[in-house]
């Protein structure tokens, strides 16, 4: 079924809309809330709760082009409220692994004081990755928003590790660059 078709059983109230996002974007959803959390009972807690907060927020939403995109950030939410949660006092190493790639690009926000840092982030990050070709932003967006490994995103880009490695590299220069152009101390 299409999005779009998926979508408007959501604007009818139509139960079967749940059936069938689960059956079009349940598995690509749970990976992502898996590499969150690594924990089955909680991913399918994050997946199953996708579904009642699409339910809720589809209207006023209408994500008929975006639908995966949609219910993604919806998982992706959840699954970092459940981390936090889990490790209220510790940081969890998984995620952190990722996240350490690009400290030296916003490790000087204190992201969750600083209303105005964070809606000129936004600006900065939407901005950088506007501006970046097809496949760079591919790299950026599968490492650092679907926290993929190296070798996933080679394997999905049929390229060496390496190569990966080096333009994430590069994509961290050039956004630390755009950051303090922007004025944003990092």
């Amino acid at each position: 079924m299409e999005d779009e078709e998926i979508v408007e059983l959501y604007l009818k109230r139509d139960e079967q809309a749940i059936k069938e996002s689960s059956d079009k974007y349940g598995k690509p959803l749970r990976k992502i809330s898996w590499k969150i959390i690594p924990d089955d009972a909680t991913v399918e807690e994050c997946v199953n709760d996708t579904w009642l907060k699409a339910w809720e927020s589809i209207p006023p939403h209408e994500p008929r082009t975006w639908l995966f995109a949609f219910l993604a950030k919806i998982t992706r939410a959840l699954s970092v409220d459940a981390v936090r949660k889990s490790t209220a006092k510790k940081r969890d190493a998984v995620t952190v692994s990722y996240m350490d790639e690009l400290q030296d690009c916003i490790g000087g926000i204190n992201m969750e004081d600083q209303l105005v840092d964070k809606m000129v982030l936004k600006k900065s990050l939407n901005g950088f990755l506007a501006g970046l070709d097809k496949g760079k932003r591919d790299f950026f967006v599968r490492r650092y928003w679907f926290m993929e490994s190296v070798k996933e995103i080679a394997d999905f880009h049929h390229c060496s590790e390496n190569k990966v490695k080096v333009e994430l590299f590069r994509l961290r220069k050039k956004l630390k660059g755009q950051l303090q152009a922007a004025g944003i101390e990092v």
